[in-house]
């Protein structure tokens, strides 16, 4: 990065993930002709993932959620915990169970879901829930769309992605769009476009950009409605295929790395939790993020950190459990530059 383009030191630095979690059950083959396949726990949910990444990673990371008071809300508390993730705003309900995911691989390690969502306790957070300081040392907030499918839990969100604007953070969200979450009657795309309107920095996959183009117009129409948000970056994954990222002036392609995919589950969240790893250790928070994102070696590398983040999260099973540590994503880089 440029000495005029470094970003001045925050005092906040916490990267805080707020949305749900849930327990994955990934699908085992069976071991014999005629025997049942089986199901693996795994602890998951978009941006508890991302929390987890980027604490893997050395970031100060937090995750903001409800959980039931039941086995699996036990098993994710002591997941993030585990993993180095702060907890202190994890609130725990009897109203509902924790949400649960089957999941199935097919040969290439694409994931196909079957949700147990709703009801859920994740779906049960509200503004209220949100600790009085929760948002004093956040240097960034993230979510995703698995927040914005029912009214109260839509609003709950927005409100979060503003208190944390006010509080100085930057504001992130990987849109994420998991269609069989939403009731069939409700169009996604008002709820989707007023959050993404909320973020400074915003993660799109391939088929997530061709939904909004749909609803907007077409591609540059899609990014000029962006652009009237607060949106500074946009930036759009696409499996292995080279990262577009768009700013309001500029434009371009990183690219990404070459590996043996297993299961792609927690990829794009890897990606996430790499590049907010990065601008956290930057001192990156909103008052910093136009003058990172106009320093085009500095974006560059961090999103060749996150793509090497995301590809090796490919690599293994699970979600947590597949996240890569920073010694393995510098060697990935090492080897691949």
């Amino acid at each position: 990065m440029s000495a005029a383009a470094q970003p001045a030191q925050s005092r906040n630095s916490a990267i805080v993930c707020f949305g749900e979690a849930l327990i994955d059950f990934l699908a085992r083959p069976a071991e014999a002709p005629g025997e049942p396949r089986h199901f693996v726990e795994y602890a998951g949910g978009a941006p508890a993932n991302v929390a987890v990444a980027a604490a893997r990673l050395g970031a100060p990371a937090r995750f903001v959620g409800m959980l039931g008071q039941d086995m699996f809300g036990d098993f994710i508390a002591a997941q993030l915990q585990h993993y180095g993730v702060d907890t202190r705003d994890v609130v725990r309900t009897g109203e509902a169970k924790t949400a649960l995911a089957f999941v199935s691989l097919d040969g290439f390690g694409e994931r196909s879901f079957s949700f147990y969502r709703p009801p859920a306790a994740d779906l049960l957070f509200r503004d209220a829930d949100f600790r009085a300081d929760g948002f004093a040392d956040a240097g960034i907030f993230h979510v995703c769309s698995n927040s914005l499918t029912e009214e109260g839990i839509a609003a709950t969100t927005l409100a979060g992605m503003r208190r944390a604007r006010l509080a100085g953070a930057l504001v992130s969200m990987d849109m994420n769009l998991r269609p069989s979450l939403w009731p069939h009657d409700v169009d996604p795309a008002p709820r989707l476009i007023a959050a993404l309107l909320e973020a400074d920095l915003i993660k799109l996959c391939g088929s997530e950009f061709q939904f909004l183009a749909r609803h907007l117009g077409g591609e540059e129409a899609a990014l000029q409605r962006l652009w009237h948000g607060h949106a500074r970056c946009v930036l759009i994954t696409d499996g292995a295929t080279p990262i577009r990222w768009h700013t309001r002036t500029r434009q371009g392609e990183v690219a990404t790395f070459r590996v043996a995919p297993a299961d792609t589950t927690g990829a794009g969240d890897a990606f996430v939790g790499g590049l907010l790893q990065r601008l956290s250790s930057l001192g990156v928070d909103a008052a910093g993020f136009a003058d990172f994102i106009a320093d085009e070696a500095a974006l560059v590398a961090a999103l060749r950190y996150a793509a090497a983040a995301g590809a090796l999260a490919t690599t293994r099973h699970g979600a947590f459990a597949a996240m890569p540590d920073t010694a393995e994503v510098e060697r990935l880089i090492r080897e691949q530059s």
